[in-house]
């Protein structure tokens, strides 16, 4: 799984930044909320995971908004680098809900 203490901050990616934006109205101030607030329950991406380990996030921004993201780690999984942001679906806020 992932060793929190060696991840040291954020890969930036311009075209996710703008994507995440444009097709959810989601910021990457917000997503990287949500990877630093609790709770916040992880799991392990299986199905893309084929060329390079990616996971889901199911989490909070500070002003409470609801969020999946899809991330990954990069430079010896120091960074950790938003693939995708959005509000989560109704299975997943139950998922949320009953985990925490």
């Amino acid at each position: 799984m992932i060793d929190w203490e060696n991840v040291r901050g954020f890969n930036r990616d311009a075209g996710n930044v703008s994507k995440n934006w444009q097709k959810h109205g989601i910021t990457s101030r917000e997503a990287e909320e949500v990877m630093l607030n609790e709770p916040l329950v992880v799991g392990t991406d299986v199905i893309h995971s084929a060329n390079e380990e990616r996971f889901h996030a199911l989490g909070q921004t500070d002003e409470g908004k609801r969020l999946h993201l899809t991330f990954t780690l990069r430079k010896n999984k120091t960074l950790l680098r938003i693939i995708s942001a959005r509000p989560m679906h109704r299975k997943e806020r139950a998922i949320y809900d009953e985990k925490t």
